[in-house]
């Protein structure tokens, strides 16, 4: 019995099955995508059908994460990966995790929309937030695209615009501190903005830590809870 072909048949299965949860992940990205996209776009324009179809949606991203996360336990529990293989389900595992997370923000984006489709929109039409939510939506998307390509210097770079979208965070809650203070009656719809651009910063922060996982998966360092410089340096070394 030639043992060799049997080994190297299930090593061609094995690899099959580690790129098959590759794309996975990569499909419930799109979806995710596909959230903010829409959330963003229903909150600008009053939408509230589109609000709630990203609403409705978000069922979807939740099943795709434990999906995920069951072929990743079946794969643990069959192949007992090590190394490199080990740290791609693992880092499957945490992304999928952000990307629910993501979901599940785009929902609240989405919410927010519906309550603020109701009152008077302001003159700028949600400009600030607009461009909030583009540019958490190309930090997701160049995280994914990170991970797809195994891109550590890209994933360095999407990381380091976690801060653009905080400034831009906090410029527009100061803004909206103001427009309370300038008239009461505004209280409620500057709430909701807030609340609005709170889930979007966050979805940058969620679009950073995929980007982490992508250099533990190609590196094997945890670069979490460390700043920026301190990742270059460390994979200089």
């Amino acid at each position: 019995m030639d043992n060799s072909n049997i080994g190297h048949h299930i090593s061609q299965q094995f690899n099959a099955e580690l790129e098959e949860i590759r794309s996975l992940v990569l499909a419930m990205g799109g979806l995710v995508e596909e959230q903010i996209r829409n959330a963003t776009l229903s909150l600008v324009e009053g939408n509230i059908e589109l609000a709630e179809s990203v609403i409705s949606k978000d069922v979807d991203v939740n099943k795709a994460e434990v999906n995920i996360d069951e072929e990743c336990t079946h794969i643990i529990a069959r192949r007992q990966p090590a190394a490199t293989d080990l740290r791609l389900v693992i880092a499957v595992i945490k992304t999928i995790t952000d990307l629910e997370r993501i979901g599940d923000q785009a929902e609240r984006v989405a919410r927010m929309g519906t309550r603020l489709a109701e009152v008077e929109r302001p003159k700028n039409n949600y400009h600030e937030l607009q461009n909030m939510g583009d540019h958490v939506a190309r930090m997701v998307h160049g995280a994914l695209d990170a991970f797809a390509r195994m891109d550590v210097e890209s994933a360095i770079e999407v990381s380091k615009q976690d801060a653009q979208v905080d400034q831009e965070y906090d410029g527009l809650m100061r803004q909206c501190l103001t427009f309370m203070m300038e008239d009461p009656r505004k209280i409620s719809q500057m709430l909701d903005i807030m609340w609005a651009a709170r889930a979007i910063e966050r979805i940058g922060d969620h679009a950073k830590n995929i980007c982490e996982y992508v250099i533990y998966l190609v590196k094997g360092k945890d670069v979490r809870h460390i700043t920026i410089e301190q990742i270059e340096n460390e994979l200089a070394k």
